[in-house]
């Protein structure tokens, strides 16, 4: 039905207008639990496998929503009623933020892909901190993402100080922290994928989510690029080992516009941006196998990028991965996305 009936027309709108209608009217959804168990019934049966257990916490299923879909934290009951195990909320940064100029989110459909240049446009660490505080416990985990402010300065300092904030803000509302250094679309901040540049950064989160969550705690993940060497992939792996971080999520979105269906010039008239969904599906395996053979279970392993399909699932879940997470599926796919995938995983 979404296929059919949802689809053509949502995609009648543009991008960012069709995010916002299906944001709302989650966002409604979610404040009325009659309505919550009733979108449950309608996503389908939950898997019948026992949850999965990583860096101490009880995810419900290992399908995941990426950091992107839910910036503000605001969807998070509904997309749990969904069939999501998990929900990494974000990017959101210590202060608020409007992000990029619009337009800056487009459909390239023959690639069933998202070309993006949002820019971290969040309602900032602090609002978001205080709601996710007094949300209901229970249903899916909850990650969050954080990012830098894009006003502070190119400094190592600054920005570790800037990345604490966020982190103090939201270490008691958060399962996890996933810590953005791989956007394309803020300027200088694939510059932090060294590890010269990101162990200060990384002590400082750490230090700040002690300070403002000392009874437990929080993990701490990477988010990297698909567009690293291998090198320095390595360098990145080695590191989360060497600090016991609780993993890698791999991978975030790619410049590269290599491979591409939809037409060049059509693609080049876009601009700048980041790139999703399927064209992302080869070289995302490529990074997690890469981890995989590097890291050899001294982390979690979570996979984001074209992942489409209950076999794509069990692709990943062979390579090492033990979560995995969607966004741009979720849009061609419709709601009935998550339930669909975690069935991979009951074999």
């Amino acid at each position: 039905m979404y296929r059919r009936i949802f689809a053509p027309l949502l995609f009648c709108l543009p991008p960012e207008s069709a995010h916002a209608l299906v944001f709302f009217t989650l966002r409604l959804l979610g404040r009325v639990p009659v309505l919550l168990r009733l979108l449950a019934r309608l996503a389908g049966p939950a898997p019948s496998r026992p949850p999965v257990r990583a860096m101490g916490l009880e995810f419900p299923n290992p399908i995941g929503v990426a950091a992107g879909l839910d910036k503000d934290g605001v969807a998070i009951d509904a997309l749990s009623a969904l069939g999501f195990g998990f929900v990494e909320v974000g990017t959101l940064t210590a202060e608020p933020q409007a992000g990029n100029p619009k337009p800056r989110l487009f459909r390239l459909r023959a690639d069933r892909a998202l070309l993006n240049r949002m820019g971290f446009n969040n309602c900032g660490a602090e609002e978001a901190g205080r709601r996710l505080a007094r949300r209901r416990r229970g249903g899916a985990i909850v990650g969050i993402n954080i990012g830098k402010t894009r006003t502070v300065p190119d400094e190592d300092a600054a920005i570790a100080a800037d990345y604490a904030a966020s982190a103090r803000a939201l270490a008691r509302a958060a399962d996890y922290l996933a810590i953005n250094v791989s956007s394309p679309n803020t300027p200088g901040l694939r510059g932090l994928q060294t590890p010269e540049r990101l162990r200060p950064l990384l002590e400082a989160v750490r230090a700040a989510c002690r300070e403002a969550c000392p009874e437990r705690n929080v993990p701490l993940l990477i988010k990297i690029s698909p567009d690293l060497s291998d090198g320095e992939i390595d360098a990145l792996a080695d590191l989360a080992v060497e600090l016991g971080l609780g993993g890698i999520i791999a991978t975030n979105t790619t410049t590269s516009r290599e491979g591409l269906l939809t037409n060049p010039e059509a693609v080049r008239a876009l601009g700048a941006g980041g790139v999703s969904g399927k064209p992302l599906k080869a070289r995302s395996l490529q990074v997690l196998e890469r981890l995989h053979a590097r890291v050899a279970g001294r982390l979690v392993l979570i996979s984001a990028g074209g992942i489409e399909t209950p076999e794509d699932v069990r692709e990943r879940l062979r390579a090492g991965a033990t979560l995995v997470q969607v966004y741009t599926a979720l849009i061609y796919e419709g709601p009935g996305l998550p339930r669909r995938l975690a069935g991979a995983f009951e074999n």
